[in-house]
């Protein structure tokens, strides 16, 4: 059973900085290219970042690249999103995703976690 579990969403101010943690189990974690992705109130999700499988390569989305990290520790099946110079519209839920692949561009998410919110307000 494939199971996601976000941890470190927050209250931060303008120009701080968030790092969030998903802790996963169920999969053969190193095989599966991890990713973020988010969702504001009222707006569609979107695209993040992502981490090949064997954390040689990532893709991040346009509004993101430049100021977040994303990052995996397999002996630990943990991923990592750190996030730098964060604004307030970088607010709302973050979900944690685990493509069946290696690496796929676009991802898609082929499993989600429950999510952790990330509110960016002075």
């Amino acid at each position: 059973q494939v199971q996601l579990r976000e941890t470190g969403g927050g209250w931060v101010q303008p120009g701080g900085s968030l790092r969030l943690s998903c802790t996963a189990s169920g999969f053969p974690f190193s095989s599966y290219a991890m990713g973020w992705f988010r969702q504001a109130p009222g707006q569609e999700r979107e695209f993040v970042a992502l981490i090949r499988g064997t954390g040689d390569e990532t893709g991040y989305g346009k509004s993101v690249e430049g100021r977040f990290t994303i990052s995996r520790d397999n002996a630990k099946n943990l991923v990592f999103l750190q996030m730098n110079s964060l604004k307030p519209e970088d607010s709302g839920t973050y979900y944690c995703t685990a493509e069946t692949y290696l690496w796929r561009w676009p991802p898609s998410g082929d499993y989600w976690g429950q999510g952790t919110q990330v509110t960016v307000s002075s």
